[in-house]
């Protein structure tokens, strides 16, 4: 039985129970989880190793890779500039980037790309790996790359390209040339978030190693119904030029290097973001605090809803506010309530804010599942609450 570390109240002893059933049952080697309700910290637990070997526990500061998770994190880099005036979310991008305006993208807004309606959901051209750790090459790509669709007319998630997009318009109207140090000011810091978009060299030895759960998770509820990596990797198949396979393996290294000193210390920030528990749900408890941190109409305007349908780049019903997922009423897309807020990351962390119940969550996992939304494990934490 895997001994659970950290600090709960009473009413969190079914979460605790379903976090621990998660080691048991699900194949979890290290994890932690973090919950808030109304302002008070009422679970902050962690358990098992961060190192492939198995021999290094985990700590309460572990932190981990949470790939899309982070994107949330990103957009609140945007939500911090809008508030103070520094950008229109629906004037055109090129308006602070002109560069960006060429190939067919002078009409792309801050909105668009915001919630994966802007077309530019991959690269076109091949890619050499060692580019993407390369910020100014990254921007001559985006300022070359043309929109696979008509801007606004579909949704396509974006993996990666939406993280370098936003995180240059955000220096662009900003005056600040490194996101990284952008990141920290207006995000991290002022939250207090272990969180990192580049990770210092001396923090590095101290992450979580990720890699594959060691068996197939038993999926619950909806998640069983195509919204995992083997449907993924059908559409990927069927076309192998098409937008789905160019935006996961293009290039490789977006796939494969994700433990390395390189990938850590670059600033890939629609995937590559370092946090813990804890932090993730500070984050989301910031957010349903109006006033604290971003006013509640900053905080509406970015979380009601901005798209939905059949998403272009996973083929599964999608809502999306601007840099978060929103609730759907199936097991793997339900971010605790309907009116719930937040955003999976590749292989089963999770962050969401649920505004009904207060509920405010951070979930971060070293071994990677399958599903491309909410994975059984998450899923069990979410249903403990209710």
């Amino acid at each position: 039985m895997i001994e659970v570390q950290g600090q709960w109240q009473d009413e969190a002893e079914p979460l605790v129970d379903a976090f621990r059933q998660n080691f048991a049952e699900s194949a979890e080697q290290g994890a932690a989880l973090a919950v808030y309700r109304h302002d008070k910290l009422i679970a902050n637990l962690y358990a098992g190793t961060r190192d492939r070997a198995q021999r290094k526990l985990w700590a309460e500061n572990t932190g981990v890779n949470i790939f899309s998770a982070g994107k949330p994190l990103v957009a609140a880099v945007i939500m911090r500039l809008y508030e103070r005036g520094l950008l229109e979310l629906d004037r055109p991008v090129g308006d602070y980037w002109p560069e960006f305006a060429a190939r067919d993208k002078a009409a792309i807004t801050t909105r668009q790309i915001l919630n994966h309606t802007s077309g530019l959901s991959a690269f076109h051209p091949r890619v050499k790996d060692p580019v993407i750790f390369a910020w100014d090459s990254v921007r001559a790509l985006l300022e070359y790359e043309t929109p696979w669709w008509e801007p606004g007319s579909r949704q396509g998630y974006s993996p990666f390209l939406y993280g370098w997009l936003l995180a240059n318009i955000a220096c662009k109207v900003s005056g600040e040339s490194d996101y990284t140090k952008l990141f920290q000011r207006e995000v991290a810091e002022p939250l207090g978030l272990h969180a990192y978009c580049g990770v210092p060299d001396s923090l590095q030895p101290e992450l979580a190693d990720v890699g594959p759960l060691k068996r197939p998770l038993r999926e619950l509820g909806s998640a069983s119904r195509g919204a995992n990596s083997a449907a993924l990797g059908q559409l990927m198949k069927a076309d192998p030029k098409g937008v789905t396979n160019r935006a996961f393996t293009n290039p490789l290294t977006l796939m494969n290097s994700t433990n390395s000193g390189e990938w850590r210390s670059a600033c890939i920030p629609a995937a590559n973001c370092h946090t813990d528990a804890r932090s993730l749900a500070r984050f989301y408890r910031a957010l349903l605090s109006p006033g604290e941190w971003l006013s509640e109409s900053t905080v509406k305007s970015f979380t009601q809803l901005s798209s939905e349908g059949e998403d272009a780049v996973l083929g599964v019903p999608l809502r999306f506010g601007l840099g978060f997922m929103l609730s759907r009423d199936v097991d793997d897309a339900r971010f605790g309530g309907p009116q719930g807020f937040g955003h999976p990351g590749a292989g089963g962390s999770l962050g969401y804010a649920d505004p009904e119940t207060g509920i405010a969550l951070g979930y971060v996992t070293a071994r990677l599942g399958q599903s491309l939304l909410i994975d059984a494990r998450a899923q069990r934490l979410i249903d403990a609450l209710k």
